[in-house]
């Protein structure tokens, strides 16, 4: 699965909990994640470092920083609209290895204790490198059935 499938698949299934998701699926979908939200940020770094030079003291923070909370609102946004197919994509990936979506909740809820949720992170981690159990499960056919991406 190409980095443009992954994005489409994912993002035509939006709010879809049910089904599997390859590794290559998951993988494509969070760089596209990652790399959505740098754009702005990156921009609003570069704008707010042009419209800050040349200024001094207070005027040069006060430019800079309304310049770049702007940007990172919007990295915040697109965050945000991305969080329910993250959440998705999550489940499916979880649904792969034959593991019932609430057992990724759970390690989202973990991730909120400190210490602990490093943890639970590390064993989202772990979980969703795994490669696909071959074959259908009670989550539905394997993603990667009559596919060249097999990496057994």
């Amino acid at each position: 699965m190409t980095f443009a499938e992954a994005t489409r698949k994912c993002l035509s299934n939006y709010a879809t909990f049910s089904g599997r998701a390859s590794r290559s699926e998951f993988w494509w979908f969070a760089l596209f994640v990652v790399l959505g939200a740098m754009v702005p940020v990156l921009i609003g770094a570069i704008v707010a470092g042009a419209t800050a030079s040349g200024t001094t003291g207070t005027d040069f923070g006060n430019r800079l920083g309304f310049g770049a909370l702007f940007f990172f609102g919007i990295a915040g946004l697109f965050y945000l609209a991305m969080l329910m197919p993250t959440w998705a994509v999550g489940v499916r990936r979880f649904h792969d290895r034959d593991l019932s979506g609430w057992v990724y909740l759970a390690l989202i809820l973990v991730g909120f204790i400190p210490y602990i949720g490093l943890l639970g992170s590390l064993a989202a981690l772990v979980i969703s490198v795994l490669p696909t159990k071959p074959g259908a499960n009670r989550f539905g056919p394997d993603p990667l059935q009559g596919s060249a991406e097999v990496f057994a």
